[in-house]
């Protein structure tokens, strides 16, 4: 019976264990979705907390899934200092913009490309809590407002604007007339009475 005792003991215990390492785990926060405009740069916002201080260890990593569903391709790297890729799509387009002690691992992406369109993922661990979630942002860039579809808006407005001046004026003058003639009609009464 002591051998069941000590077997049940211990697993109470590994599941108090595994209950408090799940609990001790990096949680990653992020926008969800973000839209920007052909041509601009974007930060991507990423955020962590830990119930472990911040530790020398830190690390974060940046990967980039495109839309086409191709190959992870890495973004940007974290560890003690930045490391920006040495090669890629990203080599000289992309930018720490974090800030470590504010839990803030964000970074940011210049000069944004259709080609960028897909998913970036932040991932954090600092020692002990080597695991945790992994935060996901899903980037879309659209394309840049030509001048021909500003001037077509610009037109459609100005008209709109103008016709309603036109149409206020007509009903004041339609009204002055009105009134004129009624005027008229009293006094023509008043001369024949």
């Amino acid at each position: 019976m002591r051998g069941r005792a000590w077997l049940g003991a211990a697993l109470v215990l590994g599941a108090q264990l595994r209950a408090l390492w799940l609990a001790a785990a990096v949680e990653v926060h992020t926008a969800k979705e973000v839209v920007a405009v052909n041509g601009t740069n974007q930060r991507l916002k990423c955020t962590f907390s830990s119930s472990s201080p911040v530790s020398q260890q830190l690390s974060v990593s940046w990967n980039f899934q495109p839309e086409d569903l191709g190959s992870h391709e890495p973004v940007f790297y974290y560890l003690k200092e930045p490391y920006k890729p040495p090669s890629g799509r990203f080599k000289e387009r992309v930018t720490w913009d974090g800030n470590i002690e504010r839990n803030d691992v964000s970074i940011i992406i210049w000069n944004l490309q259709p080609s960028d369109n897909g998913t970036f993922t932040c991932q954090v661990t600092n020692w002990p809590d080597v695991y945790g979630t992994i935060g996901e942002v899903r980037l879309r860039v659209v394309q840049k407002v030509s001048f021909s579809e500003i001037h077509f808006l610009a037109v459609a407005i100005g008209s709109a604007s103008v016709l309603m001046v036109i149409v206020v004026t007509a009903v004041i003058i339609c009204r002055q007339h009105r009134r004129k003639a009624r005027d008229k009609r009293m006094e023509v009464a008043d001369a024949e009475l």
